[in-house]
């Protein structure tokens, strides 16, 4: 029986207990003292935010699966227990074993939006491990950072020990085995840090340095240890069924964001949208299997007694085998209340024809995403989706039933003019008025549109990483443009617009975009407050502001600057696929509304496919060991 780290007192007096508890169906249960490597898997949000992600649970499965490893896993406190853990110095635990993280071998922490970096010194502190990597002892875990913000990891250079580049799957057994050989050969963490360097995507911030012009920007970041190579290339797997998926998810006691079965249907996106980091990071396209993708279906349905099962990925149109997959579902689980859901659809005929099988037309609205209101725009970012398409898309739906969309937009796209903002109201109109055009009877109530806009940030690795940024004032002035052209509308009431919150998204921007001077203000931050940050109402803007000021960083060195094209950027020393002469093309085509077409309709030699395991569409060969 374990002993709970909490008291019953403590766990009377907080929201949810079940957060920190563990216990739950399909928990990994291992003696610790038979196991020769004990990590705590980390994601830096509350559990109902972590339990959700897909990645913890392929990590989670795949560590478990070795007999010499013990996985547990850890969340951040919510609000109400931190303060509690702080004033009775109760240290940061695991929920399996409910043992102090601090006493692990390692602390894994999942990087998945900027916003969690202050919830990660939180982790950290709670933990009673030392924040900054240069003051961990022997007895300290090794701190490894990982997931698609570790692409841009030198924000958060300081807190970490090692990143992670990369999926997975690819060589975090060999990095495992490297801990051990050194361990039973008497080596110290020094030592482990040069073995881990020697392997492909690992990346050690301590053995490199950084030097800068007098205008701020990179002038070199060189190694300083003989064991780190002045490339960090991405891992990847090649072949997705080489690799093991979830045979029994974790099931929560509680309500968490995404409540079912998630199966990855395949990796990467062809579509090439110029602001995409993971369409970019994630190429190229893998796909698993037909039969690999039933036998876990089956599986995980099965040994978690979940009603509904989700199909993941950046674009589920393009899995050449939906069709067979979602027919194989229907039949194998018909009459036993399984419902199918499938993110991710571009809006189509044959999308809606899958759709209207697995939904409750009724019950469910359609998302569309233009991200532009324009014509022009859209070719800017490459969205390959013209306004033909979307009103086409419109119409078979309401047609097929449905009377409630979503439409996503982005404001403070690069070339974005006010016609362009104006055209997201406009657009929005058109597709109410393509409710209207279709037959009386065929019409179920009145229509809902409701229209998003989110504010543009450049990622790193998208050929939107040399954009200016705006600042918050300009983000809100677009935004009350859109809002204004919105009451013009004749179908005004039929038509809902929000946006997105604009001080967030400029520190968004600046921490996808920082360098290492970066840390400081994060650290700065936090101390003032800042804490879930991703959270409205705990957002604390003023906590970030006194920080930049505190450090003398300016806030639009890394927003509203403009970038040359020979510019270094803090992340360059990093190889992901995309290749920056591709990405500088990708620039230049934008800046000229030139589309480039996807990669099923013409390689645009992006430099992906020389990882191997992608196919090129043009011949649909494989190009792996070509040199592609």
């Amino acid at each position: 029986m374990r002993k709970l780290a909490l008291n019953d007192e403590i766990l009377l007096s907080i929201q949810q207990p079940a957060r920190y508890i563990g216990g739950e169906f399909n928990m990994v249960q291992k003696d610790p003292d038979k196991v020769d490597i004990r990590f705590a898997m980390c994601f830096p949000d509350v559990y109902e935010i972590g339990m959700s992600h897909l990645g913890i649970q392929i990590l989670y499965s795949m560590f478990n699966d070795r007999e010499d490893i013990y996985c547990e896993r850890v969340y951040s406190p919510w609000m109400d227990l931190d303060p509690i853990m702080r004033e009775q110095n109760i240290p940061l635990f695991t929920l399996e074993t409910q043992e102090p993280v601090k006493n692990f071998d390692f602390l894994g922490i999942t990087l998945q939006y900027e916003m969690c970096y202050t919830n990660v010194l939180q982790v950290l502190e709670l933990s009673q491990i030392p924040l900054h990597a240069c003051e961990r002892g022997e007895n300290d875990p090794i701190v490894i950072g990982g997931g698609p913000c570790a692409y841009n990891p030198e924000p958060l250079a300081d807190f970490f020990d090692l990143f992670y580049i990369g999926e997975g799957e690819t060589v975090y057994f060999e990095l495992m085995d490297r801990y051990k050989e050194n361990r039973a050969a008497g080596g110290g963490r020094q030592r482990f840090l040069e073995l881990a360097a020697e392997i492909p995507g690992i990346y050690v911030p301590a053995f490199y340095d950084v030097t800068y012009h007098e205008d701020g920007t990179i002038c070199s970041f060189t190694p300083n240890n003989p064991h780190a190579g002045e490339t960090i290339t991405k891992q990847l797997v090649v072949d997705m069924d080489s690799v093991g998926y979830i045979e029994k998810p974790l099931v929560p006691y509680i309500k968490v964001t995404q409540d079912r079965v998630v199966l990855e249907i395949q990796r990467g996106c062809i579509r090439g949208c110029r602001f995409c980091q993971a369409g970019d990071v994630y190429r190229p396209l893998r796909e698993h299997s037909l039969e690999y993708l039933k036998h876990y279906a089956y599986d995980m349905l099965k040994s978690t007694g979940h009603d509904e099962i989700s199909l993941s990925s950046l674009s589920s149109s393009d899995y050449s085998q939906l069709e067979g997959l979602v027919n194989f579902l229907i039949e194998e689980f018909k009459g036993k209340g399984v419902n199918i859901s499938l993110p991710s659809l571009r809006i189509d005929a044959f999308s809606l024809d899958v759709m209207s099988k697995v939904q409750d037309i009724k019950k469910s609205s359609l998302t569309f995403a233009p991200e532009a209101g324009s014509q022009r725009l859209r070719d800017v970012i490459n969205k390959g989706l013209t306004e033909e398409v979307i009103l086409n898309g419109a119409r078979q739906a309401f047609e097929a039933g449905w009377n409630r969309v979503k439409l996503y937009f982005m404001l403070g796209l690069p070339t974005e003019t006010v016609e362009d903002m104006e055209g997201i109201a406009l657009l929005s109109e058109k597709v109410a008025e393509t409710y209207y055009e279709i037959p009386k009877e065929q019409r179920h109530g009145k229509v809902q549109v409701t229209a998003s806009s989110s504010f543009f940030v450049p990622k790193p690795f998208t050929p939107f990483q040399w954009a200016r940024m705006c600042t918050k004032e300009e983000f809100l002035e677009r935004a009350n443009i859109v809002r204004g052209k919105f009451r013009q509308m004749l179908n005004f009431k039929s038509l809902k617009y929000n946006w997105h919150e604009a001080e967030l998204t400029v520190l968004e921007g600046i921490l996808a975009r920082g360098d290492r001077r970066v840390g400081a203000v994060i650290e700065a931050a936090y101390k003032n407050g800042a804490i879930y940050d991703s959270w409205s109402e705990y957002f604390n803007n003023d906590a970030w502001m006194k920080a930049f000021e505190d450090c003398g960083v300016p806030i639009d060195f890394y927003t509203t600057r403009e970038r040359s094209l020979d510019e270094v950027f803090p992340w360059d020393f990093i190889d992901a696929g995309v290749s920056k002469e591709f990405l500088k093309r990708e620039w230049k085509r934008a800046m000229e509304a030139v589309v480039t077409p996807n990669c099923r309709g013409k390689c645009s030699a992006c430099g992906a496919l020389k990882f191997g395991g992608g196919v090129c569409f043009e011949t649909r060969e494989t190009t792996e060991g070509t040199g592609l």
